[in-house]
């Protein structure tokens, strides 16, 4: 039995095995294992994986998941989605229009909340950031909800852009009171402030 086939009728019982480990079995150099392995790769009997050598099955894909919104269930494929945490679990949502929907649904709940500035991307309080809500600027669901650490930033993006500047608890009653809710509708740490939606109702 030629060395190749020996390889593969050791693979059927091991289902991975390592070069080093065949040079033992097989008393040559590795170089020579590499060379039977290049041939056997070729032919797409084998497939390497993290250092060792696999059958070539043909059933096992590597597949990418990406999470998908819990509101609009579009993928969330921002670097910085918007985050909230409520009961030690975070959830995240595609962007601020879907997220200020999401505290919709926790609205009795004690949260924080966490955004990323637009122009600089560093991580900013949802409760203390401000919004620049139905612009010409869609980057994801709309009407886009686009945060800025300052209001000067939020102004000066509302001058080339349109839309409203307003605050949290202002973008939070624009999107969600004039949204049809429902989980299918529509798309280093900064500082994390506790809020609940309710209590803020009744303070403002």
């Amino acid at each position: 039995m030629k060395r190749r086939d020996k390889i593969l009728e050791i693979l059927k019982n091991k289902k991975e095995i390592t070069v080093k480990e065949l040079s033992n079995i097989f008393n040559v150099s590795e170089m020579t294992i590499y060379r039977e392995i290049k041939e056997l790769e070729k032919e797409g009997a084998i497939k390497r994986k993290h250092g060792s050598i696999l059958l070539n099955t043909g059933k096992e894909k590597e597949v990418v998941k990406v999470p998908n919104c819990p509101i609009c269930e579009k993928p969330i494929t921002r670097a910085h989605p918007y985050k909230i945490t409520v009961e030690d679990e975070i959830i995240e949502t595609c962007c601020e229009h879907c997220g200020l929907m999401m505290h919709k649904k926790l609205e009795d709940k004690e949260v924080s909340a966490l955004t990323y500035d637009f122009i600089t991307e560093n991580p900013i309080s949802a409760l203390n950031a401000f919004y620049v809500v139905g612009s010409s600027a869609i980057p994801c669901c709309s009407p886009s909800v686009i945060p800025f650490a300052s209001k000067e930033d939020a102004e000066k993006f509302k001058k080339g852009f349109g839309g409203k500047v307003m605050t949290f608890i202002e973008a939070y009653n624009e999107i969600v009171n004039n949204m049809q809710i429902s989980m299918k509708s529509c798309c280093s740490h900064g500082e994390t402030i506790t809020f609940s939606i309710k209590e803020i109702k009744k303070s403002s």
